[in-house]
């Protein structure tokens, strides 16, 4: 992946109701959820879905296909995983990583 579409896919995602709808979606996995169900799920209205839709789509981390009269809508997982290699390959420089340790809490990150 190239910076500038990392770029895009982390702008995308620094949203919080982008956000909420590309986790629902990667929750969803491959069958996706029509536009409407999505709106249902996280109380949107259509015009503000359909916005925020189009700039998943526009950063590439999403799909959309029609069934019937519906738009259904998917995390594009390949991109996903673009994306974190994307953010992980330099990961530990030259050390390996233990991606095994724990997680460090926000205090000790702070400090």
């Amino acid at each position: 992946m190239e910076k500038k579409a990392a770029l895009a896919g982390l702008a995308a995602l620094s949203q919080e109701t982008r956000l909420d709808i590309y986790r629902l979606l990667v929750e969803r996995g491959p069958a996706g959820l029509a536009a409407g169900d999505i709106a249902g799920r996280l109380n949107l209205a259509a015009a503000t879905l359909s916005f925020h839709l189009k700039e998943l789509r526009r950063a590439g981390l999403i799909t959309c296909r029609r069934a019937g009269r519906s738009l259904i809508y998917a995390a594009d997982f390949r991109a996903m995983r673009g994306l974190v290699g994307y953010l992980t390959e330099n990961c530990c420089g030259e050390e390996a990583c233990d991606s095994t340790a724990p997680r460090p809490h926000l205090e000790e990150m702070e400090a």
